[in-house]
Order: C-alpha cells, then structure tokens, then sequence
C-alpha cells in the first residue's frame, strides 16, 4: 500500500505594487523632446526625455509595476526620474494589486509622497490609529488619518472586515488565517503611513498613551482632523475660493433679511451721542491692503514699532493648580491681544522678502526678549512661502513681510478638551484685529491670508506638524499710493 500523498499548501501570490497617472493628468510629448503633464488644461514641463522613455511613460495611464520601469537600465533611470517628477507633483496614484484584482488605491496627500513598506513580521502586534477613519466619499469608501501622508480607496470589502479586527490589538499570524487576509504588503503601506501601529513589548491595550510622542497625546481626534483638512500642505482636496457651489445654489445675500417686528431706530441716538473718537476712526479705517510699494520698503524700525505694540511680553507670572490642594505651577504671560486662558500660545514667524534695514530672510520672534532670531533655511522654501501669500492673495507682487502666525498646540490642549482647536483659531483672529488697527494706526498695509501650508512650514522649522505648526498668516509693508488712498 502506498501512503497517500500530502497536499501542498497553497502559496498565496505576492501582491503587485504599481503606480500610474491620476485622473486630471495627461502627458504629452513635445516637439523638442521633452515631456509635458497637461492638468486640468495647464501645461507643467517635465524635462527631456529619450523616445525609448516617452513612449514607455504612455503605459502610466494604466500603471507600471514598482520597482520595475524597463528593461534597460538606462530606460528605467529615466522613467524613475519621470515619476519622482511626478510624484513631487501629487500628479500619481498607486494600484495594489493581488492576482490582477485591485486591493486599493494609493492617493498622495503630500506632494513628495513615495510608498514605502514598514518593516514588519509575524509575531509583531498591531492595532489601528485612533486618528484612522473610514468614509464614503462619492461612491467609494476611502481610509485616511491627518498623520497620513497618503489616503488608501479600499477596492476590496474584505479590508474593511480587516480594519474593524484591528480596532484592538492583533497579531499578524493570526490575522493570516481566516480566508480573504488581503496580505502583508498591505499591513506593511498602513504602517508606514501610520494608519496603524506596531506595540512594543511593553505597550499594553494600544490606546491613546501608547501612540506617537507626548505632544500627539495632547491632541484630540476632530481637532488634529481640522488642523490638517483646512490647511494646504498635508491634503489633496480642492481648497480655497473655487466657488464648489455656484452651479447648484444661489450665493447668500450679504445682509441678513430682517426678523419680522417693529424695528427701534438707532441713528439719532448714535448722532447724539459725543463725536467719534480716534479708536472709532480707526475701526472704520481699516481695511485690507493685498499691494506693496516696492520703492519704499517697510523699515526694520517701523516692524519693531509693529511687533511691540501687538504681540511682545508684557508681564509674567505663575499660579498653582489647585487639585485638592496639590498641582503644578503654570506659568503665564500677558501680551497686547487677548488669548483664551492667558494661554498665549502663538508664535511668530516672519518670512521677510523686503525690509529696509533687515536681510532677506526668516526669522523667529522672540515676544519676550523683543527680538528677532534668523532660522537658516533654503531660498527656494523661502520663495515658496512667500510666492504661496502672493497667489493666494492675487496680489501684483510678493508681501514685503509675510507673517506666519503658529501654535504651540499643547500649551492649550493641556487644559481644554474638545475645544483647544476652536480656541486656537479665535484667538488667531483676535490678534488679526489687532495687527490690522495697528497697521491702520501707523499708515501701513496689511492683510490676512487664507491659506497656509503647514508641510512647508515644518521643512522650514524642523518642527512635526503636530507640536507647532502654521495656524494663519498674515501679510505686512508699506501699501501703494493708490490703496494706501481708499
């Protein structure tokens, strides 16, 4: 008799990582040779490239596999130099692939974002962020986290049942056995992007204290959410004045309709009352100035004059916490502009373009020592920053000075639960008002800025995104003849 044979396992086949153009590009040669990305009807140049290059480039439109280009290796040095290109971009997209069969799609949210797999083994356990959530966006259902560089389209509905085991912490070889386990190729992009983590062997359930440093601690789940999705720099969406409505309803009036009812007039009362004062005027006077005279620069006295009459140290002081008779000394400050909790944990930054009497540069300011201290960083970084105020603005040309106004997060979040962002950002527009009267007061020009990119502010700093970071900005100098006039 003979013993009957043993089955094989079956080898599960690798997953196939491939990246490819996203759905508002499209390349196109250029009769010199080089290579265009036409996006949304805007030509961006990529460079020259070889024939053999351009047309293997053709095959992004449905994906190459990674890491392979071509079969030269001159050919696949060019394609990779075309893709880092691209990538920089945010101009591609990455397909996870299993027998042909898409798991997800990988969308950049930072331009540099290049996929990288965590290292990871059997016996590692993991667990999800707590900043990691699933939504339906259209008809897809898309996994993002604001730590992520990278939001994953989820392709196959098996991930989901993943995603909810993963709420507590598992270990990977026992992730493996039910049926439909979408691989470790997939844990291991996750893992890098830090939509889950990996436990030490000292970390316990996996909750809040067991992720990320002290100051991610601090933070709340909505809060790092609306830091990141309302600013540009770690985000893919549409941002900014793009009208998304205009087609479907009509724009609000500018004044309320009235509330129906007998209405007490205010006017001779006003007229009888004392005649306006300096500060009234200055209220009324104020406006914002996008436009700065080139010829006559902002001095480095009259930014000195700006920032000790809005935003240096005027006082300090320390009280105890008192928890039942025993707590930490706090210490405080006062400055010009109120700040909820004389928590007073916004920072200066200034990116200063042009400045009589102050080089090109960027620059701390220290509000208690009055101070300005210079941050090295590139001149590229420094264009970009003041280049993105100018757009942003439509202004004529860049701010003279451009001021980043950004928060230490945890000095708030220490104490208040559930509301630290929300104070944060009214307390950026308290000290709005008072750079604006006080720009007004010394005939400069001035104006508030949308938008910020909280990545380029952390390249320029050093700084994690999550422990300081750009929470506004605002714009400084001397306004043209013309708009110093209206």
């Amino acid at each position: 008799m003979h013993a009957p044979k043993k089955k094989r396992a079956r080898k599960t086949a690798g997953a196939v990582l491939s990246v490819g153009l996203n759905d508002r590009v499209a390349l196109e040669a250029q009769a010199d040779g080089s290579l265009a990305a036409n996006i949304d009807g805007y030509p961006v140049d990529l460079g020259q490239f070889s024939p053999a290059a351009i047309k293997r480039a053709k095959a992004l439109r449905t994906g190459l596999p990674l890491p392979s280009f071509g079969s030269g290796k001159a050919l696949r040095q060019e394609i990779t130099t075309l893709v880092r290109r691209l990538a920089r971009r945010g101009l591609v997209e990455y397909r996870l692939l299993r027998a042909n069969k898409e798991l997800v799609v990988i969308e950049p949210q930072v331009a540099d974002y290049w996929p990288q797999a965590a290292k990871l083994g059997a016996g590692d356990r993991i667990v999800l962020s707590r900043f990691a959530y699933l939504r339906r966006r259209g008809n897809e259902i898309v996994l993002e986290s604001p730590r992520a560089p990278a939001l994953f389209r989820i392709c196959d509905q098996a991930i989901a049942g993943l995603l909810a085991e993963l709420s507590t912490p598992q270990r990977i070889a026992s992730l493996k056995q039910p049926r439909g386990f979408p691989g470790l190729e997939l844990l291991a992009l996750l893992a890098d992007c830090q939509i889950l983590f990996a436990l030490g062997a000292k970390d316990g359930d996996g909750l809040r204290p067991n992720e990320g440093d002290e100051h991610l601690v601090l933070w709340d789940f909505h809060d790092l959410i609306f830091h990141s999705r309302s600013t540009e720099g770690r985000q893919a969406n549409p941002l900014g004045g793009v009208y998304p409505y205009a087609g479907l309803i009509a724009p609000r009036p500018a004044v309320r309709p009235s509330w129906p009812g007998e209405k007490i007039e205010l006017g001779e009362l006003a007229a009888l009352a004392q005649p306006a004062s300096p500060f009234t005027t200055l209220l009324r006077e104020r406006h914002s100035i996008r436009d700065f005279d080139e010829e006559n620069p902002i001095t480095l006295g009259e930014l000195a004059q700006f920032l000790d009459a809005t935003a240096r140290v005027l006082s300090r002081w320390e009280s105890p916490l008192d928890f039942d008779g025993g707590g930490p000394i706090i210490a405080y400050t006062s400055r010009p502009y109120p700040s909820a909790g004389s928590a007073y944990e916004l920072e200066l930054y200034l990116a200063v373009g042009t400045c009589a009497g102050l080089p090109r540069g960027f620059y701390h300011y220290d509000a208690a020592a009055h101070a300005l201290v210079p941050i090295e960083v590139g001149a590229r970084q420094l264009q970009a920053m003041l280049g993105a105020a100018q757009f942003a603005l439509d202004a004529a040309g860049p701010p003279q000075v451009l001021i980043t106004v950004a928060a230490r997060f945890g000095r708030l979040s220490w104490k208040y639960s559930a509301i630290a962002y929300s104070l944060i950002l009214k307390n950026v527009g308290a000290l709005y008002q008072t750079f604006y009267l006080m720009a007004t007061e010394m005939e400069l020009g001035g104006c508030a800025v949308g938008t910020g990119n909280i990545d380029l502010f952390a390249r320029m700093t050093g700084l994690p995104f999550h422990v300081e970071g750009s929470v506004g900005q605002f714009v400084l100098g001397r306004g043209t003849t013309s708009q110093a006039a209206s």
